[in-house]
């Protein structure tokens, strides 16, 4: 009985940890991923395939613009362009690399040639 009662605390305690991570908000390269965005492994791997780069892709049915005024109030975020149908911030990560968000509504899918009408946000680890 006590070792039940032990598990279920351990348990307890990693939820609420996991939790407040998850609250507190998921990175990608040291670029907080947009809140609720969910990882597309699909097309990550073929961005990462094309480009050569660590990248990590992710979509949400939100708009360009609450995805790009999201990114805009993050810290050592710049901005490179933001209209109705995207947007591109960068961030320098060390002396010799940067990352780059891009936002994208609508977008094609390279291995299907489908467009897509939701919003990709690509994050791309390159060097400068």
């Amino acid at each position: 009985m006590r070792i039940k009662g032990t598990v279920s605390i351990v348990w307890i305690v990693t939820f609420c940890l996991a939790a407040l991570a998850f609250a507190q908000g998921q990175e990608k390269f040291g670029v907080k991923i947009y809140p609720g965005a969910q990882l597309d492994t699909a097309t990550t791997d073929g961005v990462k395939k094309m480009l050569q780069q660590d990248a990590a892709c992710y979509r949400t049915t939100d708009s360009v613009a609450k995805v790009n005024a999201f990114y805009k109030q993050q810290p050592n975020l710049k901005l490179m362009g933001d209209t109705p149908e995207g947007g591109m911030f960068s961030k320098e990560t060390g002396a010799d690399m940067e990352v780059m968000v891009t936002v994208q509504s609508p977008w094609m899918d390279m291995a299907t040639g489908k467009m897509n009408k939701d919003t990709l946000i690509s994050f791309v680890k390159e060097k400068k």
